[in-house]
């Protein structure tokens, strides 16, 4: 693994999350969303961040890994900026698909990325319903790749989701 991580402190308490720079970095996003795509068995999903500059690329790397995940073709939704009530509104409307919300906190001078994931049912994802898999599929090493070209996915903007009437 290029620029591992502590996956036990950076995956836990139902996030991941860590500062920047030291315990995250850009590729974890990537990572992450491979992985919550072949935990959740997702064919589709929907990706929302902050706004904050540094999520946006998380946001995009994080896109990417999900596309990029074994053979499920996941197709995402990137919904751009947006916060959790219309990350979950979005979610069901896109017929009851997983979600993740992307956020930058800034803490004594730094910057703390968090990575929160959710179910279809719309229900964060915790030790037990992914999250112990997740993080026992990065800290070995088993970030899955995508088997071939016809296996990816793509990444459709849909800010249609979260614009107020």
């Amino acid at each position: 693994m290029l620029n591992p991580i502590d996956t036990d402190a950076v995956i836990r308490d139902g996030r991941v999350a860590g500062a920047i720079p030291g315990e995250i970095h850009e590729g974890v996003a990537w990572w992450v969303a491979a992985c919550f795509v072949v935990v959740s068995q997702a064919r589709q999903m929907a990706v929302a961040h902050d706004g904050h500059d540094t999520t946006a690329g998380f946001h995009r790397r994080f896109c990417l890994g999900a596309i990029n995940a074994e053979y499920w073709g996941c197709q995402i939704s990137s919904l751009g900026t947006a916060d959790e009530a219309q990350l979950l509104h979005a979610m069901k409307e896109l017929g009851g698909v997983p979600g993740a919300l992307l956020t930058t906190t800034e803490i004594g001078g730094r910057q703390n990325i968090t990575i929160l994931l959710y179910d279809a049912d719309g229900q964060p994802v915790t030790e037990g319903t992914g999250l112990g898999k997740l993080r026992e599929m990065v800290a070995s090493d088993r970030v899955p790749i995508p088997v071939n070209d016809q296996a990816k996915g793509s990444i459709t903007e849909r800010r249609d989701l979260v614009e107020k009437p």
